[in-house]
């Protein structure tokens, strides 16, 4: 799992260790498992929150964890040219190598630890697909996609994209350097993230040692998700288990706690965590296909502008 990383978490800026009876330690409300599926020409997902009550994921959507496989060569696949209105996607890359290229001019290629931030808004086309040296020689590929909703207010802002590098994360440590913090976006304890973002939210990728437990403070108006990329370990301070391919869905409060197993598979080395936390926009949610819009007849306009072309045309190489 080669996202960017540290050879001592020491050096890096330290977390403040809240401590749970102050803050206010948030519960566990349920640990789900993502069931698996196949996306675009057919890479294999697991859908992150298809078995959480939508009312706990607001203002995010959906997350796929794609893959982890490895691919023979000439197996890697991508998704087609499609449309998206009315939300962000977030692609982060953990393993192999993705190339972005969309209507409205954003594009570029992301690899091991690399994140690209589409803002849809108004509406495009985009296309994702693996580079032909990858397609040839095949390799592992593991990543994530993540949809971010927009309010009502932004939804038809100008498209945006993103390209977030894995050296431009903000790199942290716990007080005893038994978790290595990669923030995406938002702010934790104080310190920044890159990705900019419409609708407020925190994304981090934790990296935490066997044995180790982590406590980070948590915005109370936030609401709070982690998902298992790798590893297994226990959620909150009742120490609730969960594993890779599961969701924990966290309950109100001022801080998060996790902890890995003492013993992890013989494929990681740590727990592997994304952690996920965003102010909800509380406004109807109308999701069809690739439109997230507030009402029926916003997602039927969507569609009608997609048909029509208004969304942006494909290149003429197609590609």
């Amino acid at each position: 799992m080669p996202a960017v990383t540290v050879d001592n978490p020491l050096t890096l800026p330290r977390v403040t260790t809240p401590d749970p009876a102050v803050s206010g330690a948030r519960p566990v409300l349920t640990v789900v498992t993502a069931p698996e599926g196949f996306e675009g020409e057919g890479f294999p997902v697991r859908r992150a929150f298809a078995k959480i009550n939508t009312k706990y994921l607001d203002p995010f959507i959906m997350m796929d964890q794609m893959g982890e496989v490895d691919y023979a060569a000439g197996e890697p696949k991508g998704t087609p040219w499609h449309p998206h209105r009315g939300f962000e996607t977030v692609t982060y890359i953990i393993d192999g190598t993705f190339i972005h290229r969309d209507s409205h001019g954003g594009g570029g290629t992301i690899t091991d630890g690399d994140t690209q931030w589409m803002t849809a808004g108004s509406g495009l086309l985009h296309i994702e697909t693996p580079p032909e040296s990858l397609v040839r020689s095949g390799g592992l590929f593991h990543g994530l996609q993540l949809w971010v909703n927009l309010p009502a207010s932004d939804k038809m802002i100008a498209p945006k994209y993103q390209d977030i590098r894995g050296g431009s994360v903000k790199l942290l440590s716990t007080e005893d350097g038994g978790a290595l913090l990669r923030v995406i976006a938002g702010e934790l304890d104080g310190h920044q993230g890159p990705g900019a973002t419409h609708t407020p939210i925190t994304m981090i990728h934790a990296s935490i040692s066997p044995g180790a437990q982590l406590t980070l403070p948590w915005r109370s108006d936030f609401n709070a998700l982690a998902y298992g990329l790798a590893g297994s370990g226990t959620a909150g301070t009742e120490h609730r288990p969960f594993h890779m391919g599961q969701a924990v869905v966290f309950g109100d409060g001022g801080s998060i706690t996790l902890r890995a197993d003492g013993k992890q598979d013989s494929r990681t080395p740590n727990f592997e965590v994304v952690l996920l936390g965003g102010l909800p926009i509380r406004e109807p949610v109308a999701h069809y296909g690739p439109f997230v819009m507030n009402s029926h007849r916003e997602l039927q306009q969507a569609m009608e502008d997609f048909q029509a072309g208004r969304l942006g045309t494909i290149p003429a190489d197609g590609h």
